[in-house]
This record gives structure tokens, sequence and C-alpha cells, in this order.
């Protein structure tokens, strides 16, 4: 689990690439200054730092007094953000935009009035095919002041053009940041609770989608306006397992992006997401010709410049390719062979823990978890799932509270009775507090504790029948995305492994 230092400053020295250190070197040189010769000798010092240890750093630099550190430190740090500001630029149509209206003020504030209108109206353009809404508002707020502060020789009817432009910027940030809003709220509810446990649960989504602004945004044409949109709708499909509308949402989502390539570069992470989104919806429906091909476009856009100089698009692209991959071994039953990529996965979530997200951690988890079951590593399972277990973190209800069945059905399958008997009760009072708790859920504990003894065939058998014609309930059948109990009790009824009983469905569905 990640164990990060708190010192900003020592996490921004860390995460910077060997080109990024010899720009800041080469940055810092051009001033000769004492204070630029010690914020040098300090970035060497935190460079060199496996942890954060003030003390240690104090006494094998002894030319960095304690009261002058604090100062120092503020000073390093402003000046690596403004080096790879200089690196960067290019890189960031934001940057090269704010840049452009930095020139123009200063042409503004020298009284160069006209060039400094040529300068907006060139940025304006700029604006528009970036779908840069923000910043056009600040160059029409620019235009607006000089015009009414200088006389400029302008058209005659600039005054209305400016106001008509300004009152559209401000209605499209308004439906922007409203719809983006609403994407938000579903997404924080899905990360908080996993997917709709109750019609509780479905009203209080229900609601959220009637909110006035879904209508209002419909009829418009603008990028990040049907890119918020598409997201509502696809957050909102995927928690309440509508897969259909997942699967058609996170298409639109995708499919903005390769009408606008532009973007793909400007809004990479957001590309990456809707990709992921595709994939998972491919996965849902079982669709695995077009769920590989998806796979395929990530896997080749991870492997552009937009991706591997960008260290956020580097780390979602590893996260949502290796979630593919493991989904794919689900999907086809190959869950020994899926054990491969673990080493490699793990060796690279130890390299990037100081960027990685709890919530993410907790899916590879407990993904990693379930190819071990799958493969028939009981062990091995409850080991990943104890990471989840012991890991005091509030996110996620449906992973912490599937983490604790998923364990309990590991220690049953070892046969560790006891285990199973002392545990039953505390796993069924936490799914009871989150939640949880439904008939699928219900059926199974009192299987684990009933069974426990004999484990008899029949026992299974008649588990089976109870719980298939849960599967084809909505508000039931999330057990089932999470645990594919179907197919452990057939591999218990037919003596055979699980993921053979799982290869046995995939051939026979792709005949």
């Amino acid at each position: 689990m990640p164990n990060l230092s708190t010192d900003a400053l020592f996490i921004l020295v860390k995460s910077l690439e060997k080109g990024e250190k010899r720009n800041f070197k080469l940055y810092a040189a051009r001033n000769s200054a004492s204070a630029d010769l010690k914020i040098v000798q300090l970035f060497d010092a935190l460079d060199k730092m496996k942890d954060y240890d003030e003390e240690e750093l104090l006494r094998k630099n002894e030319s960095i007094q304690k009261q002058q550190l604090s100062n120092l430190k503020a000073h390093l740090y402003d000046q690596i953000l403004s080096s790879l500001r200089i690196l960067k630029q290019s890189e960031n149509i934001d940057l090269q935009i704010h840049e452009q209206l930095d020139h123009a003020k200063i042409l503004y504030n020298k009284g160069l009035y006209i060039q400094s209108l040529r300068l907006l109206d060139k940025i304006k353009t700029l604006t528009k095919q970036n779908n840069q809404v923000t910043f056009l508002l600040q160059v029409l707020f620019l235009e607006k002041k000089i015009e009414a502060l200088h006389i400029t020789r302008s058209m005659q009817d600039r005054a209305k053009q400016l106001s008509d432009e300004i009152d559209e910027a401000n209605e499209r940030l308004e439906l922007i940041a409203k719809t983006s809003n609403l994407s938000l709220q579903l997404y924080s509810w899905y990360i908080q609770h996993g997917h709709a446990r109750n019609e509780e649960d479905r009203k209080t989504l229900d609601a959220l989608m009637q909110d006035p602004i879904i209508e209002r945004v419909k009829l418009v044409k603008g990028f990040y306006e049907r890119l918020y949109r598409y997201q509502c709708y696809c957050w909102y499909g995927f928690i309440t397992q509508d897969f259909l509308m997942h699967y058609r949402y996170a298409q639109k989502w995708v499919d903005l992006f390769e009408k606008e390539e532009n973007m793909q570069v400007i809004e990479s992470a957001q590309y990456i997401k809707g990709l992921h989104n595709l994939i998972s919806a491919h996965f849902d429906l079982k669709n695995i010709d077009k769920f590989k091909e998806t796979i395929c476009i990530l896997e080749h856009f991870s492997e552009t410049p937009i991706v591997l100089n960008n260290k956020n698009n580097l780390i979602q692209s590893f996260v949502y390719l290796y979630i593919g991959k493991i989904n794919q071994h689900f999907l086809e039953g190959t869950f020994s062979e899926g054990l491969a990529m673990i080493p490699t996965m793990e060796e690279k979530l130890k390299e990037i823990e100081m960027y990685i997200d709890s919530h993410r951690v907790l899916v590879f988890y407990y993904k990693i978890a379930c190819l071990f079951f799958g493969a028939g590593d009981s062990e091995k399972t409850i080991d990943y799932l104890n990471r989840i277990i012991n890991w005091k973190v509030n996110l996620r209800d449906d992973l912490q509270c599937y983490a604790r069945l998923l364990h309990l059905i590991a220690h049953y399958e070892l046969g560790n009775k006891e285990v199973v008997i002392y545990l039953s009760k505390s796993v069924y009072r936490f799914m009871s507090k989150m939640k949880n708790l439904g008939a699928v859920e219900e059926v199974l504990f009192n299987f684990l504790r009933t069974s426990i003894q004999s484990g008899s065939q029949a026992s299974f058998e008649d588990l089976l029948v109870k719980l298939e014609p849960l599967e084809k309930n909505k508000l039931e059948s999330r057990a089932f995305m999470y645990l594919d109990i179907i197919s452990w009790l057939e591999s218990k009824i037919h003596g055979k492994d699980v993921q053979t009983i799982i290869k046995e469905k995939f051939e026979a569905a792709h005949k």
C-alpha cells in the first residue's frame, strides 16, 4: 500500500524525469546568485534521498541553515515549476494560450492597444479551434476593457458583437460547469458505493438524472457540453447495470474524440478514460471481438508521444490496459495464464505508488485475488483480499464487502471450517451495515454456515437452483458481477475447476 512522504517538494523532485532534471539545472544556472546556488545544492540533496528526512538533510548539507530551509524549499519549488512550464509549454495548449494572453496584457500596459487587439484576435481563433471556452472569456473581457477605455477606431457594431460573444461564452461555461458537476456527482457516488444496491439507490440516482441541465445541454453542439453529457449517461448506465446504455454513451464519448482528434492531445486523460469505459462495456456485454479491438486502440495510443511524455497519461493507460487484460482472462477462463502478468503489475504499482490513487489499488488487489481464485489458488486469494480488508480506506463499499465474501469462500475452499464459522457473522454484519446484503448474499451466507460440515453435491445443486433466477434480477444481479458464483457452483457439481467451467462456456459461446 502507498506510503507517501508528506513533503510536497520532495515528491515533486522525485517525480522528475532525467530530461526534466537536466532542464532545471540549465534553468537555474542562468543566475549565479547565492540563493540559486543553494537551491541547486538543495535539489541535489533531495534527489539523492530515498525518503525525506529533514535532520539528515541538514546534517549532510552544513551550508544550508535550518532557519533558511523553509524559504529555500519554497524558492526551489517555484523554480522547478517555472522550468517545467518552459519545457512543457509546447505540449499544452492551455500554457500556450496563457502565455499569449500575458503578451497581450503586456502590449496593453505599454499603450499598444491595436497590437494587443490583433494578438487577442489570434488567441480567440486558437481558443475556438481547441474548445478552450474559459480562455475565450478572458480574451473577450480584455477586448471589452480595451474598447471601453480607449478609442481604437474599430467597427461600429463592436460593442454589440462583444456583448453577444460574452453572453454566448457565459452560457456555454454555465452548461459545461453544471453538466460536469453532475458527471462528477455520479462518478463520486460510484467510487463511494459501487453499483446500485437497492430501490433507494435507484431513486437517488434517478433524482440526479432529473437535473434540468440534462435537457438544456441536449441541443448544444460544443465539445465539452457533449462530453460531460455522455459521461453522465455513461456513469448512470454503469451504476444501474444498464449495460446497453453504458455501451452507447461510452461509444459516443470515444467517437467525440475520434471526430475532433486535436482533443486527444488536449484532453488525453479523458480520451483514455473513455476507451476504458468502452472496454468495460464490451466486457459486461461479452462482446469479445470489440473488447479486444478497443484494447488494441488503447494499447496503440499508450505508445504515442502524447502518453509517453506525460506521466499522468502513462499511469492512466497502464491502469486501464492491465484492468482490461485481466478482464480478458476472466472472459476466456484463462486465469492461470493471467497470473504471469502479476509480477509486472506489482513492480509497476510500486514504481507509481506516489501517484496512483487508493481506488485503483483496491481494484487491482481485488482483480488479482479473483485471478488466483479462478486459478484454484485460495491461499494467494486470501493474501490479496487481506490487503483490502486490512486497509482502512473509506472507498468502494462494494469491493470492501465482496472482498470479505470471497475471503469466506476461499477459506471454505481450504476447508477452514472454524474460520468460516467465526468470520461469517462479522462479514454478515459488515455487509448489512454497508447495505450490500441482498437476496443473493443471504442465500450464500446461509449455505456457507450450514454446508461447511458436509459440502455435499446436493447442497451445491440446491444453492444453484436458488441463485439462477436471481441472476436475471437487475438489483440482485450485481452480486454476480463481483463473484462468478454460478461458475464456482458448477465447478463443484461437475468436479472441475472454475477456470475449466468458464473456458468451456466461452468456447461454446464463440464456436
